[in-house]
């Protein structure tokens, strides 16, 4: 086999943990993360290794299941986009206190510009917050190699850590040299096995030995092969790039070669060393991060008093979306290269439900019940049905975040309102929407809940839901009344008989009512279908 591959940052960053022993993946599909676990579950590794690579409810229980395995002595890698972290951010932080003890990457994938987000958020701040390591990649090339480091660098320091990516990176694609793959460490429990039980007098040791790691680990980073240092002749402006920057930095200059001092960032906290060279020698300094003003922000200091950190915080960089070689060299004082006019034949074309989606028809019926009703009334959830919003359809209200439209329902209810009716896929359902319907159910709160079941989790590319076959289940299980629970098939041709059902349930029950509204997506019956 060639050891050199093509391959997306997202699937440089796999096989890198594939090839440092990884024995377990574990995450929840959310662009741009999703291809990390589809190029395990699909690699060759996965079966002569045994290698667990199968999808989690939510990312909570991702990162928890892959601290696990690591409190087993293997090697876990947990994947998700910047939202996710959000999920699994209790586990995460509080997995910096009980240390680890197989190696355990964390994984985020952070979507500046929002291309398929609710915001921008950037997982560094997440890193400092929980004081620990951050790594994130230039190249596909450095994500690959990234993967492995952070499997045996967690593993040395005895503390997770967190891989960034944006984008841009997880999207593209490189040739990746591959090196020798490692085998996987043995069984094998931690030493100090009651480090894991956070009791307050443990917790309280553990955070002073992290909070004593952070010399080290900030030592080991002023020496990290990924931050490095390159003079210029030309020292009236330094320049920090970090990630992807550097190759935004590189395509604004003939050959990629920079006449300014460049202090290239890799790995977190950043390198002490080179920024204080840069701050000496150059007169301003530049600073090039996908995301937010992470590394700038500090250089300016807590008042912002410095004037020659210039930056997102400053108007040389966009303060909002992604970073771009265009922004890029229009900060540097160089022409961007030019775009390319569209031509006029060619139109935008604004996003939509599928054609034959069964969401569609589910939305048709919801909007004849609530006609005389009008707007407000209906609280939508994460997932391709969110596109219901728009035209033709305006037929939620909100979006957002995963589980909100229950919540939302129901804290509307509270405040008086009628009706409130939650829509909500099944996969995401099964992430967060129980919750809340147990807090319905509970307080008997007059409610509707549509659960629309097409089998799959759609937006992120048709992956298991774990919802499938055991929606009824689940629902009864959670206490609503088997006699409000429905199931409809949202077809044209039952479209008389579906709004009876809604319509009896929003208008006629004065509790909790669960409308599952079941039809196999279009796209995975088409692939299935052949």
């Amino acid at each position: 086999m060639s050891n050199v591959r093509l391959l997306l940052g997202d699937e440089a960053l796999a096989q890198g943990a594939l090839d440092a022993g990884l024995s377990g993946c574990y995450a929840y599909p959310g662009t741009p993360s999703t291809e990390i676990m589809e190029y395990v579950q699909a690699a060759p590794e996965r079966r002569t290794r045994t290698i667990h690579a199968d999808w989690s409810a939510n990312e909570k229980t991702a990162m928890e299941e892959a601290l696990g395995m690591s409190y087993a002595g293997k090697r876990a890698m947990v994947c998700m986009k910047h939202v996710g972290l959000n999920v699994a951010a209790d586990g995460f932080i509080n997995a910096a206190i009980t240390g680890i003890s197989g190696g355990l990457a964390v994984v985020v994938a952070d979507d500046p510009s929002m291309h398929s987000s609710q915001n921008e958020q950037d997982s560094r701040f997440y890193a400092k917050f929980a004081l620990v390591p951050c790594l994130e990649p230039s190249s596909q090339q450095e994500a690959y190699e990234m993967a492995r480091h952070a499997l045996a660098f967690s593993e040395e320091m005895q503390v997770p850590v967190m891989v960034r990516i944006t984008t841009r990176l997880a999207h593209s694609r490189a040739n990746i040299r591959l090196a020798e793959p490692q085998p996987e460490n043995p069984l094998h429990l931690p030493e100090t096995p009651h480090r894991f039980v956070l009791l307050p007098a443990i917790a309280r040791q553990n955070y002073a030995a992290l909070v004593k790691k952070q010399e080290l680990f900030q030592a080991r980073s002023d020496a990290s092969p990924f931050n490095s240092y390159t003079d210029g002749p030309d020292h009236e402006l330094g320049i920090v790039a970090a990630g992807i920057g550097l190759n935004y930095l590189r395509e604004s200059f003939p050959h990629g070669k920079c006449p300014h001092p460049v202090l290239k960032v890799g790995q977190y906290p950043w390198p002490r060393p080179g920024l204080r060279r840069l701050l000496a020698e150059c007169e301003r300094v530049l600073v090039l991060e996908d995301g937010a003003p992470f590394i700038e922000e500090a250089l300016h200091g807590a008042l912002g008093l410095s004037d020659r950190i210039r930056g997102r915080l400053t108007g040389d960089l966009p303060r909002t979306g992604e970073l771009t070689p265009e922004c890029v060299a229009r900060a540097l004082g160089r022409n961007p290269r030019p775009t390319p006019a569209v031509h006029h034949l060619v139109r935008p074309r604004p996003p939509r439900l599928c054609t034959g989606c069964p969401h569609a028809d589910t939305y048709k019926v919801l909007q004849e019940v609530l006609r005389d009703v009008g707007k407000g009334h209906v609280f939508s959830d994460i997932g391709c049905y969110t596109l219901g919003a728009l035209p033709p359809f305006e037929a939620i209200n909100s979006c957002v975040d995963m589980g909100a439209s229950i919540s939302m329902a129901k804290g509307a209810v509270d405040a008086g309102l009628q009706p409130a009716v939650a829509v909500i896929g099944d996969s995401t359902f099964t992430h967060s929407g129980m919750t809340p319907l147990l807090d319905a159910v509970w307080e008997k709160t007059r409610i509707t809940v549509i659960i629309l079941d097409n089998g799959t989790t759609g937006m992120t590319g048709g992956q298991t839901s774990l919802a499938t076959g055991r929606l009824e289940q689940i629902v009864t299980g959670l206490g609503v009344e088997p006699a409000h629970l429905r199931v409809i098939i949202p077809l044209p041709k039952n479209h008389a008989e579906n709004v009876g059902i809604l319509r009896a349930e929003i208008f006629g029950h004065h509790g909790v009512s669960v409308v599952i509204a079941r039809r196999e997506c279009i796209q995975t019956l088409r692939h299935r279908k052949g």
